[in-house]
């Protein structure tokens, strides 16, 4: 079987994102949104109207390459960066944690990440599926670009009597 961590990640953000968007409809980004930067080290807000979207699905790509529970804490020096301070050194700071908690709790509501208490969230099955089944569409498209790829999908069953 086809697993997220055998597509590009770049085409499976972008798949789950569109799944997300279009149904999905607990993740939303809230009215603030399209003002606030993604943390400190940002100098503007995002231009993609559709960032929070794309957030969501890294997220839920991470926690699925994770195999223990990831915290807001870690996922604001994930998605941290260097903060530019002029003449002075630059310096890595964390993201901002708002944006993560209110993703992650969108998601919870949707049945696609649980939390466990004091420790973090994890991905739930009905999210390993989700993820695994886009990466399947995926794998189906590239194969169709390049044939020897068709090695990596799963053999078609035989039909029993």
């Amino acid at each position: 079987m086809v697993t997220a961590l055998e597509v590009p990640a770049d085409l499976l953000i972008k798949k789950v994102a569109e799944y997300l968007k279009t149904r999905v409809p607990e993740v939303k980004p809230p009215t603030w949104a399209f003002m606030v930067k993604t943390g400190p080290a940002k100098e503007r807000p995002p231009q993609d109207p559709d960032w929070w979207y794309y957030r969501a699905a890294s997220i839920l790509r991470k926690l699925y390459k994770s195999s223990e529970p990831i915290g807001i804490e870690r996922f604001r020096t994930i998605y941290g960066g260097r903060k530019n301070y002029g003449v002075a050194p630059e310096h890595f700071v964390k993201s901002g944690g708002s944006i993560i908690r209110k993703i992650l709790q969108q998601l919870e509501k949707a049945n696609l990440v649980r939390k466990i208490p004091g420790k973090g969230r994890v991905l739930a099955p009905a999210g390993r599926a989700l993820l695994d089944h886009i990466a399947y569409e995926i794998m189906i498209e590239l194969v169709k670009e390049k044939p020897e790829l068709a090695k990596y999908l799963p053999p078609a069953r035989a039909k029993r009597r």
